[in-house]
């Protein structure tokens, strides 16, 4: 365009750095340059379309995309910290039972910007109802960030790049429900963020039946895939474990699960579940949970009970489905 070579790094800097979404908000280009730039170009900037807010203060929000699809991303306030869960995909394309997510269909990976869009509308929210800054952000919205390899890792590039939003890789964490090769990919590229696998059963035979991903990624192929990850990064991972009502809550599925923690350096989350209208899984009793968590703790396991957070929202984990349907 005959431009100076500068003028593409201010307009870099006013879309990573200051999210800018409107070429006329460029205050440092000139006039016709911004014009030049609305002619040629559009910024397809994700855009809150409504957000709730739960009795204890979560934000979930549902966010629309350039072209009508529909998403959800969720702020989640501690004492101690602020949480962004993010989502990677339009829906999801695994089925994993008891989640809300894994009964819509995937329409498509979201582009990085699209989730770095998430993190900051997300960061605002934080700011403007709590006064306080984004401290955390977690992959664990609608979809498998490890089946938007490129999309996900792009995303967090930018989002821990100086010129970006400069957050620290440390304060990141990628959930997934387990697919082997992907975690491999994780350890080659020797990745600074954390790492959560959602496992909610240690034994084939149940996992399979609640996360049919299972059948292709057994418990023995994802133990190595782990094991070589940990090898390349030093990352300690996080395991997820719902505990159901009479599936998986008794003693010898916590010895199971107490055995798999053996493979890398771990802790375990155990998460409250949040029923669904479409399936039928009941969350464990109380005391069984704490019976679970108990036994982990005595094998040496560090062991949290995440208690759910924004459920009266359809905020919680597992219940991201959009009911609205896509805008035309």
């Amino acid at each position: 365009m005959g431009e100076q070579g500068f003028r593409a790094k201010q307009v870099y800097e006013w879309l990573w750095a200051k999210s800018c979404t409107d070429f006329d908000q460029m205050s440092n280009l000139s006039k016709p340059l911004r014009e030049t730039l609305k002619q040629h170009f559009e910024i397809r900037a994700v855009r809150v379309r409504q957000s709730q807010i739960s009795s204890d203060k979560t934000i979930k929000s549902s966010f629309t995309l350039y072209d009508g699809n529909i998403i959800e991303g969720v702020l989640i306030p501690t004492p101690d910290r602020m949480t962004a869960c993010v989502s990677s995909q339009v829906g999801c394309s695994l089925t994993c039972k008891f989640c809300a997510t894994g009964y819509m269909d995937r329409k498509r990976n979201l582009q990085a910007d699209e989730i770095y869009d998430q993190v900051v509308l997300i960061a605002k929210q934080a700011e403007e109802k709590y006064g306080q800054p984004l401290t955390n952000i977690v992959y664990m919205g609608m979809g498998e960030p490890l089946l938007n390899y490129s999309g996900m890792m792009k995303s967090v590039e930018r989002i821990t790049a100086p010129d970006g939003l400069n957050m620290a890789a440390k304060r990141i964490t990628v959930s997934t429900a387990g697919i082997a090769k992907m975690i491999r990919k994780l350890g080659d590229d020797e990745v600074r963020f954390n790492l959560a696998l959602s496992l909610h059963a240690a034994n084939d035979k149940k996992r399979n039946e609640i996360m049919p991903i299972n059948e292709q990624n057994s418990l023995k192929s994802l133990a190595e895939a782990l094991k070589y990850y940990y090898a390349k990064t030093k990352n300690p991972v996080t395991f997820e474990y719902i505990v159901f009502h009479n599936f998986n809550d008794e003693l010898e599925d916590a010895q199971e699960l107490a055995r798999f923690c053996k493979h890398v350096p771990c802790k375990v989350n155990i998460i409250e579940y949040n029923p669904i209208a479409l399936a039928d899984f009941l969350n464990a009793e109380a005391d069984k949970i704490d019976q679970f968590a108990e036994y982990l703790r005595s094998q040496g396991i560090v062991t949290n009970v995440r208690r759910s957070r924004g459920k009266d929202i359809d905020a919680a984990c597992g219940q991201l489905a959009i009911k609205e349907k896509a805008e035309a």
